[in-house]
């Protein structure tokens, strides 16, 4: 019953070639820790599915995906994400590029392990004519309305950021948005939790259980990361790093940027990386965005 296990735990269940989803939003609530673990490791080829952010910018630059299926790749105040586009100008990644509520609709199809879903989404758009691969369905009822089938997004793993975690694998999303991590949860075969802390057993009553998204027969490890989603927000812990995200947005602009920006802030482990940022109380009072 007890499933603590640490990243490298979670990275070490990890396979070449594998399908993994990344939870949050942008740059908001990413499991960065295990992020980074993955940076660490030898790990390569994998289909990456995200509403990207940082994440998706970094496994990128590290040579770690062969394919990105995503809604977009962004630092939100920092529009385009900046290793994602240099990786994609220099033709680097194949890509599955959705609008965002198809996106959502294909993972709702794998957590209802359907082939597909039809959907509006993404009809009379450049999505259809830059992703050939998708197809249209036409209704079996009398308005026989042409609909896009949006396949399965099927997750050989999920990676998620919380706020609380228990020991058992029930999570608390405590800030205002818990965006899609249920649906990334319901879509994988393995779902893997960090959070900001992990308690014996969550005891929850009314008010709380709205927290809880999914359930935790789905979650098959929870990794205690205090200010693990950082740089990223996790509200309603902490904002997000704005000075750290222009030091990574520079090292895209520099000669051997990526190799300094590993070497200083990823090759030294989780404990330098709150050292080099200013330590885990000052990542803990980071101020919340205001939008």
């Amino acid at each position: 019953m007890n499933k603590q296990m640490t990243a490298a735990d979670v990275v070490a269940r990890l396979r070449d070639g594998m399908t993994i989803g990344f939870g949050g939003w942008g740059p908001r609530r990413k499991p960065m820790a295990i992020v980074r673990e993955i940076l660490r490791s030898s790990l390569k080829d994998l289909t990456v599915v995200a509403y990207g952010g940082p994440e998706v910018g970094m496994l990128c630059a590290a040579g770690k995906v062969k394919k990105l299926v995503f809604g977009f790749a962004t630092l939100d105040a920092i529009p385009l994400e900046p290793w994602y586009r240099k990786i994609r100008e220099a033709g680097g990644l194949e890509l599955m590029e959705l609008d965002e509520g198809m996106f959502q609709w294909g993972l709702r199809a794998a957590g209802m392990r359907l082939p597909f879903l039809p959907t509006r989404c993404g009809l009379a758009t450049d999505v259809v004519r830059l992703n050939p691969e998708l197809k249209t369905i036409q209704s079996p009822y009398a308005d026989g309305e042409q609909l896009l089938a949006m396949p399965a997004l099927k997750l050989d793993a999920a990676i998620l950021h919380v706020n609380v975690a228990d020991r058992l694998g029930n999570t608390l999303v405590t800030g205002p948005d818990p965006y899609f991590d249920h649906l990334f949860a319901r879509a994988a075969d393995a779902c893997y939790v960090s959070a900001e802390r992990v308690e014996e057993r969550l005891e929850l009553d009314a008010a709380q259980a709205r927290f809880n998204t999914f359930e935790r027969y789905l979650v098959s490890g929870v990794v205690d990361a205090p200010c693990g989603a950082h740089p990223t927000s996790c509200p309603s812990d902490y904002g997000w790093d704005m000075s750290h995200f222009k030091r990574y947005v520079a090292s895209a602009a520099e000669p051997g940027g990526w190799e300094a920006y590993m070497e200083e802030f990823v090759l030294p482990g989780e404990a330098a990386y709150q050292s080099r940022n200013g330590g885990i109380e000052r990542m803990a009072a980071l101020p919340l965005p205001v939008f």
